[in-house]
């Protein structure tokens, strides 16, 4: 009897043991499961913060000044001077940040002063001065980051402000907005490249990074960033909306001054264009006049059946006709191209194009070969 107490006593604490070894077990589980999904979470968390942008006030801005030229390796006494040169100039003098953050790179850096120097004088000089292929680029490439980033950021606005989008895109086009002092202005300045260039992915990235900040953004970037957004998201290749963008932009093209390979290309590009929707319209006006002889020969065929006085034609039944059966080849001369008619009826074809066309696009045509006449 005692043995058998003893067993029973036994067993129990072992099954005591087990449940207790089995509960820790789940809690250890349940324990581990909920850190992997708070290191998911932390992780995504971290992930979101690096894909956003934020502003930087002026202390902010003067900070990154400072950090940057500590790691260029300027002395610390000058660091001093040159971040409270920047304080001043943006808070009291009120000038650009972006502008006296570079000026303030200018005076410690010959390549940014030379730069700043060909900038005013000759924008495209100095988009040229920075291309890996230049000597220069090796001097703006080591700079920090923070600068090499704010200093492309000031010369691709300084160069969209001239409408010279073809030499700002190079220079903005890997810009990491982040580490610019100006988020928002490499953002905005890059989505009006790509949006004058019509690159439509990039531009709506670029413009849906900008306005998920959009209470950080400057007003008037935000009023844009909307217009450039619903202006190029309905956007479609070969539609009459694409191809009068390019005329405006080889209108855009020639008001610079230009008649270059990449002028000839765009123009070459509109023909193409033009001619394929000139021929989807003729194909569309076809099948409407097919469709329209359909109907009319099945209401003529209705309107005699019901006189019973006449029957189908047979298909082996050849129809009358007085004319001899043969079509003469219109003779379309040796000219090489729409694009050479004479004026007048260059003028009288350009019509015709652009008869039912809304108004946008028939200003925007009829510029084109304005310009084009000029430059003939």
């Amino acid at each position: 009897m005692t043995q058998n107490h003893a067993t029973t006593t036994s067993l129990a604490a072992d099954s005591r043991s087990t449940v207790r070894s089995q509960t820790f077990a789940i809690a250890l589980w349940f324990f581990l499961v909920a850190c992997v999904l708070l290191t998911h979470v932390a992780a995504d968390d971290a992930l979101q913060d690096e894909s956003s942008w934020k502003p930087l006030n002026h202390d902010q801005m003067a900070m990154v000044l400072r950090q940057s030229l500590d790691e260029y390796g300027v002395v610390p006494s000058v660091v001093d001077q040159t971040t409270v040169a920047f304080i001043e100039d943006v808070n009291r003098r009120q000038l650009d940040p972006m502008d006296a953050f570079v000026s303030a790179i200018a005076s410690l850096n010959d390549s940014v002063r030379s730069l700043i120097e060909t900038t005013t004088i000759n924008p495209i000089a100095a988009a040229t001065s920075i291309d890996p292929s230049a000597p220069q680029y090796a001097a703006i490439e080591s700079l920090p980051k923070p600068i090499r980033m704010t200093v492309r950021t000031w010369l691709g606005r300084s160069l969209v402000r001239g409408r010279l989008y073809d030499e700002a895109l190079p220079v903005i086009a890997e810009v990491d907005a982040t580490q610019s002092i100006d988020p928002a202005s490499s953002l905005f300045y890059r989505a009006t490249c790509y949006h004058a260039l019509l690159m439509k992915k990039e531009a709506l990235a670029d413009l849906r990074m900008l306005l998920d900040n959009e209470d950080a953004c400057p007003v008037r970037f935000t009023r844009v960033a909307k217009l450039m957004v619903a202006d190029i998201k309905p956007l479609k290749e070969d539609s009459l909306d694409e191809i009068a963008r390019l005329m405006t932009d080889v209108s855009r093209r020639l008001d610079l001054g230009r008649s270059d390979e990449k002028v000839d290309g765009q123009e070459q590009k509109i023909i193409d264009k033009l001619s394929k929707l000139i021929e989807k319209l003729e194909e569309q006006q076809q099948q409407q006049q097919q469709q329209q002889q359909q109907q009319q020969q099945g209401s003529g065929q209705g309107g005699s059946s019901k006189g019973g006085q006449e029957s189908p034609m047979q298909d082996s039944q050849i129809a009358g006709g007085s004319g001899d059966g043969n079509v003469k080849k219109k003779d379309l001369g040796s000219d090489p191209g729409w694009g050479n008619l004479p004026p007048a009826e260059r003028k009288e074809a350009l019509q015709k194009i652009s008869r039912d066309l809304p108004t946008h696009y028939r200003d925007a045509i009829e510029a084109y070969f304005r310009k084009r006449a000029i430059q003939e």
